[in-house]
């Protein structure tokens, strides 16, 4: 994907014309037509055109088995193509793979020929007329599902295959063990069900010969890192039962898909990433929506735009935070701000310098119902990708009024999709989008993986989705059939969405990142050690499969040293009570979901994560769930209970949250001058203290701000922080009024450059900034793990501080941008909208840091 990415001129920044663009009598040009009617060519800033490109087939392997190739040929799969070939020719070898081609580039086929291939080879002769199994993982239930109806409709003769995650009863599980030659699940299940019990599994984990792990970009930060574990962990069980089965990773397109694998995997892993695959031209559109009047007597901050996002719902849907609201929710400018994804009240918005313009724009949601509305009346498939889980349900709720207005008989062919369903809910939906009858669709991005949305001709994106690589893998669902397709990128108005798309350079002009993740990290590592030696007992010569034998050595005597493991001379031994894999929480969601109950009934309407439920169910709260309005009667949160009742109402609401940190304890410190940098725990405590309803069309409020009696919740964690006197800030030009900004831009362009030093991802941390913090006396930046206790990240700046915050400062001076951009100090999960900040104050406040720093430590060796 990167080598096709052309950035355009800025002479190349004008409205489209539809007959210079892709797609002239195809679905294209019926998108174009639709999205530029009405003059709204001139929301248009940028369109990037990638060239449609054709195939390159290959023959069938002599080995493919003849049924499996004529079910794929039954499914108008005439022959594969060259990558697929390739992929399945190392898998065939036993040569673990990792496949990362362009989405819709038909990466399944490239693991399902060998996987399937192999069950009907050894299955009528073996024992019990089974064959060679295979376990298939993805990061989603959707897909996982969406890969079991795959193989339902191939009907391969004589193979089995079964879905077996957190919805399948206790029955149904027992049958797959016994019978199942393809079982696909997810790394939860894997970590808490499969591997402790695998005796149980034995019969399949025998006839282990390959394990799939699809969408392997997903698992990056925190997550990535227990994912890390839990496949040594698999693969170390398997040894054990007889099997030693090649691994095969489907990854989106990275910098290092490779080097990805390897980390997740611990094995050398071949790389095919020569997408031979034919496509369609996509065109990629980056829209402003328009400026809306301002009514007079109001200043811009009066007019509140309609449909803004829940930023805490928004946040657990990116998996930050990681369920505890690990950052600031103070109003922007108050001296304090922060960088998470936890603030439950949007904060002010802004250019930043990027365009100057004044007054408020139509908000994103708005403009993408719209959009969509429009394209499904022209007959063009369409996605939308939204930031939250309230915004797909009102854009979908908005583009269905829209489409019914129009032609009524349309208006059951637009819904939403997002997590918080019911899993009968999920999949009538799946069902929907696989036959065709869903002509619109808004989706968080649990519609980003690879489900097989067949025939979309368009994808609408409300806002930057926070990496180049969801963006491109966003992008990518349209034009799944070879047929031109359109995306369009619809700013919000946020200083980042409006940064970006004023430089399409910044979008289309850079490489994808790459995925980080850390599988040493002894915070993960540890607590997964511990359950391996439950699963079997640790042998000494095993330890090299987690990491540095030495590392690992070391971890195992601390969990000695806490009598959960006892030391004996075959091994490492578990003593400590319970099963050690039921605490790991691999995606940290801070608890059990919420149900949402209906109060007349009893009935499960739905479950809202953990922790978003004291900022979208709260009392009074009004929860949208399939464009049915319910408002919150009552929310019993050590229940996790929402009691809820179905009404009909044209008011939104939003909370406020206030979040405040207090050092707990100083672990150590150095001091470079007059400035203090210290690491220790801290608590991080957020509440939710009130909500406001505004209506659903325009936004206005209703009635003032009401007050919620919800209590705290803390995050105890370990942090870096590091304090300036005043009057050194002063020395150094930045005036007490000034001091906000350049603290917040700081601590941004910190957090962003950490993964330096620390092997982390930006959403693994949180960060605080003050003027004045009342533990310090003095102004502070914060930087923190996002997990419970640490994850090692903060420590690993503060040893690295010299490093770390030198590279802050180079990368931040080298940026172009005179007042600040997503690429030097705003950021993509700040909870106060990117305000305060000031550029020339995070230059003189770093350099002001720097200006006595000492060497730092050499890392520990491992």
């Amino acid at each position: 994907m990167v080598a096709e990415v052309l950035p355009a001129p800025r002479a190349a920044l004008v409205a489209p014309s539809p007959d210079v663009l892709p797609g002239a009598g195809g679905p294209g040009a019926r998108a174009l037509a639709a999205l530029l009617a009405g003059g709204r060519d001139e929301r248009v800033l940028h369109v990037h055109e990638r060239p449609a490109r054709p195939g390159r087939p290959a023959p069938w392997p002599a080995w493919a088995d003849p049924e499996v190739v004529a079910a794929l040929g039954r499914r108008g799969v005439r022959a594969p193509w060259e990558h697929q070939v390739r992929a399945a020719e190392l898998v065939r070898a036993g040569r673990s793979v990792c496949l990362a081609t362009g989405t819709a580039s038909g990466k399944s086929l490239g693991y399902w020929l060998p996987a399937l291939t192999a069950a009907r080879e050894a299955g009528p002769a073996a024992w019990g007329g089974r064959g060679a199994t295979t376990l298939y993982l993805a990061p989603a239930k959707a897909l996982a599902a969406d890969q079991l109806a795959a193989l339902d409709e191939l009907a391969v003769p004589g193979v089995v295959a079964a879905v077996c995650d957190g919805d399948t009863p206790p029955d149904e599980r027992a049958w797959v063990r016994r019978h199942a030659d393809v079982v696909l699940s997810n790394p939860d299940l894997l970590s808490r069900s499969l591997l402790p019990d695998h005796g149980r599994w034995a019969p399949f984990l025998r006839r282990l010969r390959h394990v799939v792990v699809d969408e392997a970009h997903v698992y990056r930060g925190l997550l990535g890192s227990h994912v890390a574990a839990v496949l040594r962990r698999l693969l170390r069980v398997a040894e054990h039962h007889g099997a030693a089965p090649v691994v095969v990773l489907a990854s989106a397109t990275t910098a290092d898909p490779g080097r990805t694998a390897q980390r997740l995997t611990g094995l050398p892993v071949e790389v095919v990433d020569e997408d031979a695959s034919a496509r369609g031209a996509l065109s990629l559109l980056l829209w402003q929506p328009p400026l809306r009047p301002i009514p007079p007597g109001q200043g811009r901050d009066a007019v509140v735009v309609a449909g803004v996002d829940s930023e805490v719902d928004a946040a657990v849907d990116a998996g930050v935070g990681r369920g505890t609201d690990a950052a600031p929710g103070p109003e922007p400018g108050d001296g304090a701000s922060g960088e998470s994804g936890a603030s439950g009240a949007s904060g002010a918005s802004g250019a930043s310098g990027a365009s100057g313009e004044a007054g408020p724009r139509r908000p994103a949601p708005v403009e993408v119902a719209e959009l969509m509305a429009d394209l499904v009346v022209a007959g063009v498939s369409t996605l939308a990708f939204t930031r939250s889980r309230r915004s797909a349900e009102e854009v979908a709720l908005d583009a269905a009024e829209r489409v019914g207005a129009r032609r009524p008989a349309s208006a059951g062919t637009v819904a939403a999709y997002r997590g918080g369903y019911l899993p009968e809910e999920r999949r009538e939906l799946e069902r929907a989008l696989r036959s065709g009858r869903l002509r619109g669709l808004a989706a968080t991005s649990a519609l980003e993986l690879g489900i097989d949305v067949a025939g979309l001709d368009a994808v609408l994106l409300a806002g930057w989705p926070g990496t180049r690589a969801s963006l491109w893998q966003r992008v990518g669902r349209a034009g799944r059939r070879g047929e031109d397709a359109v995306a369009v990128l619809v700013a919000r108005e946020d200083p980042m969405d409006t940064y970006l798309v004023h430089h399409p350079e910044a979008v289309v002009g850079s490489p994808v990142e790459e995925a980080v993740l850390d599988p040493e990290n002894p915070h993960v590592l540890a607590p997964h050690l511990a359950a391996a030696a439950a699963e079997r007992p640790l042998r000494p010569e095993e330890l090299g499969r987690f990491g540095d034998p030495d590392h690992v050595r070391a971890l195992l005597d601390v969990l000695v040293r806490r009598d959960l493991l006892r030391r004996r001379a075959a091994g490492w031994f578990w003593v400590g009570d319970g099963r050690p894999a039921d605490a790991l929480d691999l995606r940290g969601a801070g608890g059990a979901p919420v149900a949402v109950v209906e109060s007349a009934t009893g009935r499960v309407v739905g479950t809202v994560d953990a922790g978003a439920a004291h900022a979208s169910v709260h009392e009074g709260a009004v929860h949208v769930h399939r464009g049915r309005t319910y408002v919150v009667e009552h929310l019993d949160v050590e229940a996790a209970t929402a009691l809820v009742r179905r009404e009909d109402v044209d008011v939104t609401t939003s909370a406020r949250e206030v979040t405040d940190v207090r050092v707990l304890a100083e672990r150590a410190h150095r001091s470079w001058g007059p400035v203090d940098l210290r690491t220790g725990l801290v608590e991080v405590t957020s509440q939710v203290v009130s909500f406001r309803r505004r209506r659903t069309r325009d936004g206005r409020p209703v009635g003032g701000e009401e007050p919620l009696d919800l209590p705290p919740r803390t995050l105890r964690t370990a942090a870096v922080w590091w304090t300036v006197p005043e009057e050194v800030l002063a020395r150094h030009g930045i005036d007490a009024s000034d001091v906000p900004g350049a603290a917040h831009a700081a601590e941004h362009a910190a957090i962003g450059l950490l993964p330096l030093v620390a092997t982390s991802d930006r959403w693994d941390v949180g960060g605080v900034s003050t003027a004045l913090h009342p533990d310090t006396g003095a102004p502070t930046v914060f930087v923190h793990d996002a997990a419970p206790g640490g994850a090692g990240f903060a420590a690993r700046g503060f040893a690295a501080a010299r490093a770390w915050l030198g590279a802050t400062l180079e990368a931040v001076v080298a940026c172009p941008c005179t007042r600040g951009c997503p690429a030097c100090v705003q950021s993509p999960k700040c909870g106060n909208g990117n305000e305060p900040l000031s550029k020339p104050g995070a230059v003189a406040l770093l350099r002001a840091v720097l200006a006595h720093a000492d060497e730092d430590a050499p890392p520990p060796p491992r």
